[in-house]
Formats: structure tokens, sequence, C-alpha cells
């Protein structure tokens, strides 16, 4: 009986197993690769247990069996953490692993010492083999180990349940079947048709099933790499990468079809050395010289060979980052075609057809805009302290903007008002480069969190001029990178990130900055409640002279009632 059931479970485990390599995806957590691992290896030391028929094979089963034993829980533990976005330092990740490795160790002195079993002998009762054992100190080791992870991956998906909104709820709730039913079954043993089952086995294969649908589900929410992988197949994008020594690191299909000298050299084969070459090679070299110059053409024949239609590619060559350092060279091809022929229809066609061009043109800018703005929304998502923060210090911009204008103190533009208004969205874009640990802390920062934070100013600027780096508006481009980069500048100079002082600080910034602590001073984050409106204006006047520009203390004043009703209406 107890040979049948721990041979089927066994068969299971493998075909679960292999199940989730036919899924495999590179982007699926390592832990998951463990857990998938682990199991199969368990269940057949379960399997063994059952038909040996001597001691030293007795002995082998269970070390075998506690191989999954032993280090499964820990995985389970760490594919709760990495689900829910929980970052643990790399140290703490080794020290758990080696606490696991030595009560394995343990185990693989049963019969030698009395280490993990004090005693063990073999029986055939009623023509079953039984294993007799008595538990050593490790053994109580290895069960108080299994307690604290279960105990620490189910505190981990109710505080995810309850802070995280951003992890799909889909997810928790399979991650607690798993978690519990491997710790139950460790301590229960089924008792049918008079023979012992131990339900530990089985308790691994449901776990394998429940992280079947986990893994089957994850990578959807993982919007980085699906919008990566997506953009890669839908745009047709190639691209090949090198090394400083313009070694060959590899390059996918696309790239191949456009330049078939890539699918003849060997990975980490110097690139450029064959007459063949000279193309790419150019690209690289330009690059070397100008980096700022990485945009070239390339013209080819279609790929398809339906027709001899004439494509042509945007060639891009930039720095190849692991993390934040630079390690070489990546060069991307996108097809271009469909431009260039637009760009031929408006120098071709009647006025009529340039009418309709300008319509689309216009289509492609409220587009731009809009991506914009989802990459404002989606960095905002990040941070758990400032929900409905862009909507609001953009109105309260366009307020100040207005007022400003009717005062006509200052003389601005038409068409610079309307830039410091597109820009207020994009003034935290730089908050994508700050780690999720300091971000979404819940409370105040240290000094070294603060520090980081900071950071994002000057980095928001960064990616501004990278997204509008081939604009043709160069007027809103600068006024964008002045509202992310001066923002938080302070009149008397001791702001950051650069320490400007008084008119130094652009007044697009200085505008910024009062909708920017304006909202964050009314609005309730994570470290506070929000203020009244009086002790909000109260602080706001302090400030004129000091943290202000003292010369929109007019502009501010004639603003405060409109400010007070927008933000009155979001608190109905």
């Amino acid at each position: 009986m107890e040979s049948v059931f721990y041979g089927v479970v066994f068969i299971v485990s493998l075909l679960c197993a292999a199940i989730y390599i036919y899924m495999w995806h590179k982007h699926f957590d390592v832990n998951f690769t463990m857990i998938f691992t682990l199991v199969p290896i368990a269940c057949l030391g379960y399997f063994l247990s059952s038909t040996t028929g001597t001691l030293d094979g007795a002995i082998t089963s269970q070390q075998i069996m506690y191989i999954g034993g032993s280090f499964l829980q820990l995985f389970i533990m760490f594919s709760i953490f990495n689900l829910c976005q929980i970052c643990i330092p790399n140290w703490l990740r080794t020290l758990m692993f080696g606490v696991c490795a030595m009560v394995y160790a343990a185990v693989l002195t049963i019969g030698h010492k009395d280490y993990f079993y004090k005693s063990v002998s073999f029986q055939i009762v009623d023509g079953k083999p039984i294993l007799v054992r008595e538990y050593g100190f490790m053994h109580t080791i290895f069960y108080c180990l299994v307690c604290l992870f279960f105990l620490t991956g189910i505190i981990t998906i109710v505080y995810s349940w309850i802070k995280k909104k951003e992890i799909p709820r889909y997810i928790l709730i399979l991650l607690v079947i798993p978690d519990i039913v491997c710790v139950l079954d460790y301590f229960i043993v089924l008792k049918a048709l008079g023979s012992n089952i131990d339900l530990v086995s089985s308790g691994y294969v449901i776990a394998e099933f429940i992280y079947l649908l986990i893994a089957h589900r994850v990578n959807l929410y993982d919007v980085s790499n699906t919008v990566i992988d997506s953009y890669i197949q839908e745009q047709k994008v190639g691209y090949a990468s090198f090394d400083f020594k313009l070694r060959y690191l590899g390059s996918n299909d696309i790239a191949k079809k456009l330049m078939p000298e890539l699918a003849d050299i060997a990975v980490d084969e110097r690139f450029g050395d064959k007459s063949s070459h000279k193309r790419m090679r150019h690209y690289l070299d330009s690059f070397k010289e100008h980096p700022e110059k990485n945009q070239f053409i390339y013209t080819v024949h279609s790929l398809d060979n339906v027709a001899c239609e004439e494509r042509i590619y945007n060639v891009t060559v930039n720095f190849l980052y692991v993390g934040n350092r630079r390690r070489g060279y990546i060069v991307t091809f996108m097809d271009d075609t469909a431009n260039r022929k637009y760009i031929q229809l408006i120098d071709t066609y009647n006025e009529k057809l340039q009418n309709d061009v300008e319509e689309k043109t216009r289509y492609i800018v409220e587009m731009h805009d809009n991506l914009i703005m989802s990459l404002a929304m989606m960095v905002e998502s990040r941070d758990n302290s400032t929900g409905g923060h862009i909507k609001r210090t953009s109105e309260g911009v366009r307020i100040l903007i207005d007022e400003i204008t009717k005062e006509g103190v200052l003389a601005l533009s038409p068409e610079f008002c309307k830039d410091v208004i597109k820009a207020a969205p994009m003034h935290d874009l730089g908050k994508i480069a700050v780690d999720d640990a300091v971000l979404r802390k819940p409370g105040r920062f240290t000094d070294e969190e603060y520090e980081k934070m900071k950071q994002h100013a000057a980095e928001g600027a960064r990616v501004i001029h990278e997204i509008l780096l081939h604009t043709d508006d160069e007027s809103f481009k600068t006024v964008a990178e002045n509202v992310a980069h001066y923002h938080h500048e302070r009149w008397d100079g001791s702001g950051y990130p650069e320490g400007l002082k008084g008119e130094q600080i652009p007044i697009e910034a200085r505008i910024m900055a009062i909708a920017d602590v304006y909202d964050a001073l009314v609005s309730k984050r994570v470290y506070k409640e929000a203020f009244d409106f009086e002790k909000a204006d109260r602080i706001i006047m302090e400030g004129m002279g000091t943290q202000f520009d003292p010369g929109l203390r007019s502009a501010y004043e004639k603003a405060r009632p409109r400010l007070e009703e927008y933000y009155g209406k979001g608190k109905e």
C-alpha cells in the first residue's frame, strides 16, 4: 500500500516538474526552479523508503527525502519574499541557507552519529519495513526551522495583503496554500488500511500544483519585463551587444537577419577584424569617438523575401549596462520604413494631404504626451505615500500660472506657461531610480535614506533629457528638465541638488516648488496627517523669502481661494 502511494506521488511530482520545464521562462523566480527540483528528489526518497529491506537502504532513503525537508520550506519562504517584493540582505539569505545546510549535514550522519537520530534500527513487521528511530537535538532544530520559515512566510503574506495593494490578491491567496499544507504535513501521518503513510510527500506535490498556477500567472504582473518582451516582439526590434573590447556577446534573430555576419561569429570572439564586419564596426567606432552621435541609417531589402521592398532601419548605439555599471555597447535596429515613407508623403503630396499629415502629427504628439503621463503615473504608483500627487500638483501649477498671468508682473509668454503646465506631471520622474526599499518606506527616512531620495531631482532631469533627446521642442525640453531638476531648490540657497539661490533658480522650478509643497502639506502622507488650509497657508507664507520666491507671494495669495476650493472638492 505504502509503496504504491509513494510511487504514484513520485510520478506525479515528475509530471509537475516536466510541466514546469515546458512552461519555463527566463524571468521565472529561481526559487520556483529549486522547488520543482527538490520535490521529486524528496518524493523519490519516500518511495525508496517503502521498498527497502535493509537498514542501510532505509538510512539512504531518509537522507534523500530530507533534501526536500531541509531546504524546501526555505525556498518557499524566499519565493514569498520575492513575489511580495520584499528585499532581504544577501548575507541573511546566505546565513539561512547555511543553517539549513548544517541541518542536512546532520542528516548525513544518521547511523554514525547521534546528532539527528540518537538511535536507528530496522524491523520488518507483518512483511512491512519499519524504521525505528529516536530523535536527536538536530531534529528538534529542524522542526524549529520549519516552523520559523512557515510563520515568517505567513506574516509576510498578511503584511503584503494589508500594506501592498500592488501585490496581486490572487497570488497572495495561492501562496498561503503550499505554505500551510507543507507545514501541517510535517506533523500529520495518515493511517489507512493498517499502514502509516507520511503525508509530507503528497503535501509537496500539492505545493507543486499551486506553484504551477503561480508560475502561469506571475509574469503577467512583471510590467517591466512584459513590456520589454512585447515591444521587441511587436515592433520587430533587433539588438546585438559587445563588451568594451568589442568581443561579441550575443544578438537576437532579427539582428542576425539584418547583419548575417552576426550568425557566423562565436560568442566572446572579437568583432570587426573581417571585412564583412566593416559596417557594424563603423557604428561602434563612431559611437566611441562621439557618444552623442549615436544614430545611423541602415537600408536593406525586405527580410521576408515576399517582395523586393526596401526597408529602412534606425540604428542606435548605446552603452550596455549591468545594474548601474557600463559593461559594453548595445546596438539596436528599429524598422523606420513607415516613418520614412510618411516623410516622403509630406514632401510629395498636395496641401490637402499636408493637412491630414498635420492632424496625424497632432495625434502622435498626444500619444507622446500620454506616454509621458503614463510613465509619470507608473513611477507614482511605486510610491505608496503620494497617490494622486501628479494630478493635484499639475492643477496647482495651472492655478498659479493663471494668477501670475493675470497680474502681468512677470512677462511670461503663453508658450512658456503652456510648457510649465505640461511639464508639471514630470517633476518626480527621477523617483524611477530610487530603490523600492526607500521609496516605499512606510515612515520617515533616515539621513542615509533621505540622501538617496534627494537624488531623484538630478536623476529626473537626466531621464527627461533622454526621453526628449530628439524632440523638436527645445523650449519644452528645457522647461521640463528645469522643473524636475530644481523644484527642491530654496530661495535662500539651502535646497538641493545644486544649492541654487534666488533668481539662479529657474522661474518654472520656483512655481513648481510652491505647488509641490502645498500639496504635501494639505495631503495625507504615511508619516503625517493632512494639514488644514490655515496651517498650510501659514507655512507657505512663512517660507516666502526663505524657501519660496517672495516675488510669487501676491500670485499665491490670489490663487489660495482657488487652491482651497480644488482641494476641498477632493475631500468631499
